[in-house]
């Protein structure tokens, strides 16, 4: 039997049997039968798939950037949005964010239907209701700068398409994540991500290659506006926070890297940067005060750069 749902735009109906990630797939119609090894070889198989796909599609994920980059300059916000592995592959992007780029943990929020339960304990029946979705976003206080990512497999989940419409109607930048391509032509959105990376391995399991897809394009949207808004040196992580052992080490290797300072210095150049690894490094390069280097930095948007090559 069909089901219906309230998409954008109005009423949209859909059978899940005729959605592509509902599926079979007859290369792994077996799989059940096959020994440990034989079984893995075909999930591998399945998954060098997925690269290709999000390939196919980087024009659209870099429009996506751009609205993100835009967002970013001027204060605003990233949401994701999201149910079930959609919304926790939203939520661990967005959780990362803080350590290896230094963002402030409200540029970049992930909203998964269920609220924090449902990130260790599957919470199903959450994604069903749109309203809970526009709920979300009017709790956050979306406006006109931010940009709100719906992501949903399936391409069909009410709660990230009330989402996404809630975020319409208060002039936030939208962009929608499926793989299911078809489900594209009733969101309205100004970008649309599709990757069609086929039948999952396990008929309907979207936590293997549409959670895949969804892993890879985040990573690209929130690594690629970091690097454009200047908290990335080359491919370095300037911008991390040393927050543990792992990340002061790496703070100071960058140091070292960038400005050629013994090891032995690199943690008291850190620590008279006030624990700020960009204003150590410019402390360094060009032989300047803490407070110095803090005002070329803020001059040029963060950017270390061009606070190297800006006059004094």
């Amino acid at each position: 039997m069909g089901s219906n749902r309230n998409g954008q735009g109005g009423a949209q109906t859909f059978r899940w049997r005729d959605l592509l990630t509902e599926q079979r797939n007859p290369a792994t119609e077996g799989i059940d039968e096959l020994p440990t090894l034989g079984a893995l070889r075909l999930m591998n198989d399945e998954d060098r798939k997925v690269p290709e796909a999000v390939g196919a599609v980087l024009e659209d994920v870099a429009q996506a950037v751009d609205l993100v980059v835009r967002a970013f300059r001027v204060g605003g916000r990233l949401f994701y949005v999201g149910a079930g592995t959609s919304g926790r592959l939203g939520v661990l992007d967005a959780a990362e964010c803080p350590p290896t780029f230094g963002a402030h943990p409200q540029m970049v929020q992930g909203i998964i239907a269920g609220g924090d339960p449902a990130l260790v304990r599957a919470q199903e029946g959450a994604e069903d209701r749109e309203e809970a979705g526009a709920d979300a976003l009017r709790g956050r206080g979306v406006t006109d700068r931010d940009v709100v990512m719906g992501i949903a497999a399936s391409g069909v989940t009410p709660f990230v398409l009330g989402a996404l419409r809630e975020a319409r109607r208060r002039d936030a930048a939208t962009v929608f994540f499926t793989c299911n391509p078809s489900a594209v032509h009733g969101v309205d959105t100004d970008v649309k991500i599709a990757p069609e990376v086929g039948p999952e391995a396990i008929t309907g399991s979207t936590r293997l290659k549409a959670g895949t897809a969804t892993k890879l394009v985040l990573n690209m949207i929130t690594t690629g506006a970091m690097v454009q808004i200047g908290k990335v040196y080359g491919n370095l992580m300037v911008d991390l926070t040393p927050t543990c052992a792992k990340l002061r080490d790496r703070a100071e290797r960058i140091l070292s890297a960038l400005t050629g300072l013994p090891a032995s210095e690199c943690r008291p150049m850190i620590e008279a940067a006030g624990n700020d690894l960009k204003t150590a490094i410019v402390m360094a390069k060009r032989a300047v005060s803490p407070e110095t280097a803090r005002r070329l930095l803020a001059r040029n948007n963060g950017a270390v750069k061009k606070a190297l090559t800006d006059h004094l």
